[in-house]
């Protein structure tokens, strides 16, 4: 009898997606990997461009060229194995068991 593990979703990848983007998808990208809104790590870059003197933005052309894009045939946002996986607030319910008497 041989045993054959579960089916496990793909790990999260890094990359630069070829839809949803606004310059070159590097905020869209990082959205995607953490799980935020896009916009919300645009105004992050530039909240903290503002505050740096526009020092913190050079690490944008930095992730640019370092983030790989994203393949041609990837799936399209959100990926099927995130929706389908249960988030934090979805607790199982516990089993109830029968009353002793």
């Amino acid at each position: 009898m041989t045993y054959t593990a579960p089916p496990r979703p793909p790990y999260k990848q890094l990359c630069r997606p070829v839809t949803d983007r606004m310059i070159a998808g590097v905020a869209s990208g990082l959205g995607r990997y953490f799980a935020v809104d896009p916009t919300l790590v645009r105004v992050v870059f530039a909240v903290a461009g503002l505050f740096t003197g526009g020092i913190a933005l050079i690490a944008y052309p930095i992730m640019w060229f370092l983030m790989p894009e994203e393949p041609a045939d990837a799936p399209a946002w959100p990926h099927p194995a995130q929706a389908a996986s249960p988030t934090v607030g979805d607790q199982p319910t516990p089993p109830t068991y029968p009353p002793t008497m």
